[in-house]
């Protein structure tokens, strides 16, 4: 007998519909078709063992079981519950087969026949719902997560029996309900970090909410213990928070990427990555034989942290080039291309020399003459022109550090970056995929970015003057633009462009 029931495979972050077809004949063997992989091939092992713990029997007959589309290579442990049901409908162990059609089957199962959690559970719910199936059975650990999805009936389950009874008598089990809003909602201002437990560096908590208003990378220059991690580590603390479809692309790349936080249903806070400096190329941007996204694609809609930024290999850090100027990663294989989103804000930090005391204000550098020039080579040219704002960072006084009061806290840098945004996004209402000043391309700088001659003259006298490279300049601009929406100023005035110029350190020709 033919039986046929449905699953969903993951590609990228998007989920396809596979169909699990079972028939059973004369002969002996069970053959698997499809292109599944070893993963997919094992769960004949675990479903037998299943069925013999809970009282069914697996067909000593010949038993072919195909995966379609057959062009489409399968992996992971997920089909299981599919294939088993359709196994037990194609033996005639199950009272009816009627439902087998209506709904998509995931889940891992174990040899006692419990069903163990799955990864992209949220995108196969998005998919079941698009597919018009009347509703999705999966492991309870992922039911709130796939619930999430409106207009979907989802029934999360422990156990084989639970499918099959459900299957018999679709009475016996409750779809998951979850208020998509309120979980959305939920804790999304609440943080374990904030800007008042900084003490002193105002001028760096200043470049910090630049970056935060105008979706600017930046680059933090200074000595060991000078607070550039600590500063750091704050910054999703002043971001705006998520929008609802941000909050839905964060949760499904995590979720195919099995890093969402257990029992977790929405991501709602903007991701922090911090991957080490030892990190692969591949681990980075994302791949694999089954691609997975990488850091950059888990930062989407956060932030990603570079640590000591010359420590990456160079290999590493130039494959995020491409990255960061279309904002999303394409890996792509013999038979399949995938792309997955990329859209971060990149913020790194440094020491500026080996021994890390170079320019320091007490210490004397140790580094031999032109030692300090070559650590900063370790990072390209064309990577730090990506990079808007490079801030020196300076070790904080005594005097600061005995302060108790008179901080400010992330709430009040959170409602002026907020304001700067919504400000940006009228700007930016009539273009496609741009909505924040760093996104602003070149031919769009005269019309957004337009100085008057007294901040042009004094453009031109600082970059003379400083020895500034010729690619600060449209960072200057860019830059100036968000400093004047956080003024709230239509026009960018010379303090405006004033203050820009200091973010540059970098670009003189006399650093290092």
């Amino acid at each position: 007998m033919l039986v046929k029931t449905f699953g969903s495979a993951v590609y990228g972050v998007e989920a396809i519909t596979i169909s699990v077809e079972v028939t059973v004949m004369n002969g002996k063997n069970t053959f698997m078709v499809g292109l599944p992989d070893n993963a997919v091939k094992e769960s004949v092992q675990r479903i037998e063992s299943a069925f013999k713990a809970n009282g069914y029997y697996f067909p000593r007959q010949k038993v072919v079981i195909n995966l379609a589309p057959a062009d489409i290579r399968k992996s992971g442990s997920a089909f299981d519950l599919p294939m088993a049901i359709g196994l037990l409908g194609a033996t005639g162990q199950m009272d009816n087969r009627d439902l087998l059609g209506d709904f998509v089957l995931m889940g891992e199962m174990g040899l006692d026949g419990s069903i163990h959690p799955i990864r992209g559970a949220l995108p196969i719910a998005i998919n079941t719902r698009k597919e018009q199936f009347r509703g999705l059975i999966l492991p309870k650990q992922n039911a709130r997560e796939a619930a999430m999805v409106n207009n979907l009936d989802v029934f999360g389950v422990h156990h084989i029996n639970e499918v099959i009874a459900f299957l018999n008598n679709p009475e016996l089990l409750q779809p998951v309900r979850v208020n998509t809003r309120e979980e959305f909602l939920q804790s999304q201002y609440e943080f374990d970090m904030d800007f008042c437990d900084v003490k002193g560096q105002e001028n760096i908590k200043r470049a910090m909410e630049i970056a935060a208003a105008g979706g600017h990378n930046l680059i933090l220059i200074g000595p060991p213990g000078a607070g550039k991690t600590m500063l750091a580590k704050r910054l999703p603390t002043i971001l705006p928070p998520l929008s609802l479809q941000e909050a839905l692309e964060t949760t499904k790349i995590h979720s195919v990427a099995g890093k969402l936080p257990e029992h977790a249903t929405l991501i709602n806070k903007r991701p922090f990555r911090s991957p080490h400096h030892t990190i692969s190329d591949v681990a980075l941007v994302g791949g694999g034989g089954v691609p997975q996204p990488g850091e950059i694609s888990l930062a989407h809609n956060g932030v990603l942290f570079l640590d000591e930024l010359p420590e990456f290999k160079r290999s590493v850090l130039e494959v995020m080039r491409q990255p960061m100027e279309e904002r999303r990663v394409t890996i792509s294989r013999a038979k399949i291309a995938l792309d997955f989103p990329a859209s971060f804000m990149l913020v790194a930090s440094m020491n500026p020399c080996p021994c890390g005391f170079y320019n320091h204000p007490e210490k004397e550098c140790t580094c031999h003459p032109g030692v300090v020039q070559k650590y900063l080579n370790k990072v390209s040219g064309p990577l730090l022109d990506r990079i808007d704002l490079h801030v020196e960072v300076t070790p904080v006084a005594f005097g600061e550090l005995s302060l108790h009061s008179g901080r400010e806290n992330s709430e009040a840098i959170r409602h002026r970056v907020i304001a700067a945004r919504q400000i940006q996004e009228g700007r930016f209402r009539e273009l496609t995929g741009i909505y924040a000043n760093a996104q602003i391309t070149a031919r769009q700088l005269k019309e957004y970015c337009y100085l008057e001659s007294s901040s042009m003259k004094l453009l031109k006298t600082a970059m003379e003057k400083l020895n500034l490279s010729a690619r600060a300049f449209d960072r200057i601009l860019k830059v100036s633009r968000t400093i004047a929406d956080l003024a709230g100023c239509p026009s960018i005035l010379p303090e405006h462009v004033a203050e820009a110029i200091q973010y540059r350190s970098l670009d003189r020709t006399s650093w290092g």
